[in-house]
């Protein structure tokens, strides 16, 4: 899964003044456990791109909660998939069916 983070500029820029962004970042990616992070800017605000793997849809909670809570955050799930996936997908055999 893809899971996006956008930051609202208030909340993260108390955290950074405060000095507690790094301990709350660090806190909730200790938590998930992503495969990758990526952090950046999305529509001109902070922003953060996380890879997770997520087998069961009852868990999108734990991956979402801690955003929410700690930062205020909007948070966007998305599937994904790697060439591999892909080529399991039978496109070729869908393609025959629905053409």
């Amino acid at each position: 899964m893809l899971l996006t983070v956008k930051f609202p500029h208030e909340h993260f820029n108390k955290a950074v003044k405060d000095g507690t962004i790094g301990p709350k970042i660090r806190s909730i990616l200790e938590d998930i456990k992503p495969e990758a992070v990526y952090f950046t800017e999305q529509n001109g605000r902070r922003g953060a791109i996380l890879i997770i793997d997520m087998e069961d849809p009852s868990k999108i909670p734990s991956f979402a909660e801690p955003w929410f809570l700690a930062f205020n955050a909007e948070v966007e799930f998305r599937v994904v998939m790697t060439p591999e996936d892909l080529e399991k997908a039978g496109l070729e055999e869908l393609g025959k069916k629905w053409s």
